[in-house]
Parts: structure tokens; sequence; C-alpha cells
């Protein structure tokens, strides 16, 4: 965005019209609605059709799951997270781009960090490197579930240092990211679950990687000051707590 190629006042509408019938209000949802989950588009993953327990890598398939749905919301009016929102800015990338946005994610941002073990695709890794997830009361091992990135928690600590420190973003490319995104990252697919958090206080970046999802291993909630909180955020605050007291 920064080189002038993209906008985020640019619709859904200018880069891929062959959509505006098919996603509601296209012509007036930006990509900063879509980066910031606020463009009222459908989660395709919340389709009865989808299926969290098979590799999903069809694109095309996925996208046909909302299209000619309603709106969840007007455009703007509030957030909703939605998955199709990044499936369409990588649809996007690649038309501005010419090329696959994975390329340009690695010239761009692994490899000047010198990051060498993050990965788009499954069939990138030894899969005996990649780390067993399972789903409460679910017997399968799912790391043979294709469809996200995978990564090492040094690599994922090395790019949130480097979004904080500004030795990944210029100047107009921090502002730009600073005026749309937050500097971490909570989430979560079949058989694992992350929190990643840069803690200014102490200058230092603080990862939770958990490899089991589903039933009370990450869902369960305590009442902690008035407010409900998950297991997985209450243990990531004590390692806090324990850092800040070394």
């Amino acid at each position: 965005m920064n080189n002038g190629n993209l906008s985020l006042d640019d619709t859904l509408a200018d880069h891929l019209p062959k959509l505006v019938r098919r996603i509601e209000y296209a012509d007036q949802i930006t990509l900063r609605m879509m980066v910031q989950h606020r463009s009222g588009i459908p989660n395709f993953t919340d389709d009865v059709a989808f299926d969290w327990f098979i590799p999903q890598t069809d694109e095309d398939k996925n996208l046909e799951l909302v299209l000619d749905d309603p709106a969840d919301f007007t455009p703007d009016a509030r957030y909703k997270y939605s998955n199709t929102n990044y499936l369409l800015i990588g649809c996007i990338l690649d038309k501005v781009l010419g090329y696959n946005h994975h390329q340009f994610v690695y010239d761009e941002i692994l490899a000047p960090l010198g990051i060498s073990n993050t990965y788009f695709t499954l069939d990138e890794v030894e899969f005996e490197d990649v780390v067993s997830g399972y789903w409460y009361e679910y017997d399968d091992d799912l790391r043979y579930l294709d469809g996200s990135m995978i990564a090492t928690a040094q690599d994922v600590g090395i790019f949130l240092r480097a979004l904080n420190d500004g030795s990944l973003l210029n100047d107009a490319e921090q502002a730009i990211y600073t005026s749309i995104y937050e500097y971490d990252h909570t989430g979560w697919v079949p058989g694992y679950f992350s929190i990643a958090r840069y803690h200014k206080d102490i200058d230092t970046v603080v990862i939770q990687f958990v490899n089991t999802t589903g039933g009370d291993t990450w869902g369960i909630s305590n009442i902690i000051g008035g407010k409900t909180t998950g297991i997985s955020n209450i243990i990531y605050n004590r390692i806090v707590r324990i850092l800040k007291r070394q």
C-alpha cells in the first residue's frame, strides 16, 4: 500500500468486480473494513457445509460457501471476525502483484528478517517436524489439516518484535499498519491455539502455543475481577506476571 498500488479506501468492487452481484455491498466495502473485520461479509468457516476436520486448501470452494448470502451487517456498522476477509485480501494481492502473495511475504517480510521456519502450506515442511494437535475427545492427530500457516514460536517472536521496534516497516508503512491493526494476535484452528504479544514495559515478546483445543482445554471460563476469561488467557497472564517479577 505504501508504494501506491493499493489504497485502504479501495473497494472490493474496484479489484474484484466479478463479485459485485455476489457479495452484498461489494461497492462499499473497503480494504480497510476487510482488514479490520468491519465488512459484514459472512465468515465461510461458519457455514454449515464447512468441515473443520478435513484439509481446506480450495479457496474457490470456500468462497462459494458465502457467495450470494446476505451481509451480516452494513459495511463499517460493527465488528465481526470473518476469515472470508483474509481470503479476499489474498485474492486482491495476487491480482495486483501479478503473482502469488505468498512469494511477496517471503521476499518482503520473512527473508529480510532471517525467518526460515515459517510456511504457508503443510507440504513445504517435513511432516514429522510439525507438533501433533488434538481436539478434546477426538482421537485423531490433527496436524494433517492443511489450510493455515505454520511457524515456530521463535519465528513468530522475531516477526512480532520487528513489528514493534521498527526494523520491519519504514515510517510510512508503520503508520499504515498502526492505523488498521493491533500488534498482537490470538487465534485457533482445530488442534492449536496461540497468543502472541509484545510487552513494552518489559521489552519482551511472550508467545503461548497450545496443541489441544475444544472442550475445557481452552474454552473454560473463570470470573476474575468481574470479567470472564478463558483458561489459556489465565495461564498466559500468569507467565507475564512471573516475567515481570524477574
